[in-house]
């Protein structure tokens, strides 16, 4: 019998359906991936940002997705990495209370991976802008993990983070590696690391937990589904 994921999904973003469709390529025949989109345009520590993820928005994209047989839905977006984990736990509980259908997100995939691996010092390679960079070394340490470095690119529109280039992403990763941290968290999943993650871990000699790929993995281990996924990371290969 054929899995089937649902993703609730940013709707400026450009980068996590194509990424999703190509790591599951050696998967094809036995899972398949199914997304709604809800308005998220901007990030920012603001109220118009802060209005997007209300969670409405985020339980009428759930109903949707529902209309179709699911085996799991995923909110396939960070913002409770700055918002705090909180905000996602209950998004799960009223999704699978109003579905039924078995819920999780990319930062609860996050902090369990990082706990998996015995990760405690964290450095940050984002998109964002300053002040939401230092918001999620503080939801970090609430959950138990030292934010030991973060470089970020400052960005505020979600279009521009979609439309970043490969090599700003690398020099990003390269100066997060330089706290010698236990791994990268690339936080944000219109944020095309996932690609280069295979390169940069062996060039850097550092875990990358990428945010596409880690709600992947989520959705894998959610339903069971056995992952050895090469080309795609240490995680993903199951190192």
């Amino acid at each position: 019998m054929t899995i089937r994921i649902g993703h609730i999904t940013p709707s400026s973003n450009t980068a996590l359906e194509p990424l999703t469709y190509a790591m599951n390529e050696p998967l094809k025949h036995r899972m398949t991936h199914h997304f709604s989109r809800m308005t998220v345009t901007h990030l920012a520590l603001s109220g118009s940002s802060e209005a997007q993820f209300q969670p409405e928005p985020m339980l009428a994209a759930a109903r949707l997705l529902a209309d179709a047989p699911l085996d799991a839905i995923l909110w396939n977006g960070t913002s409770a990495s700055w918002r705090g984990l909180e905000n996602d736990l209950r998004l799960c509980e009223a999704i699978t209370r109003e579905t039924g259908i078995a819920a999780s997100t990319t930062t609860i995939a996050f902090y369990k991976t990082f706990r998996e691996n015995n990760w405690r010092r964290i450095a940050l390679a984002v998109p964002y802008t300053p002040d939401i960079t230092e918001q999620i070394g503080v939801e970090y340490a609430r959950q138990g993990f030292d934010v030991v470095g973060a470089a970020s690119l400052g960005l505020r529109e979600n279009i521009q983070i979609g439309g970043t280039d490969a090599e700003p992403i690398r020099k990003l990763l390269r100066e997060a590696a330089r706290s010698e941290p236990d791994c990268i968290a690339v936080v944000c999943t219109n944020f095309n690391a996932t690609e280069i993650v295979d390169e940069m871990e062996t060039e850097l000699g550092v875990p990358i937990v990428d945010s596409i790929a880690i709600t992947f993995r989520e959705a894998c281990l959610m339903t069971g589904l056995d992952l050895r996924v090469p080309g795609w990371g240490k995680i993903l290969a199951g190192h």
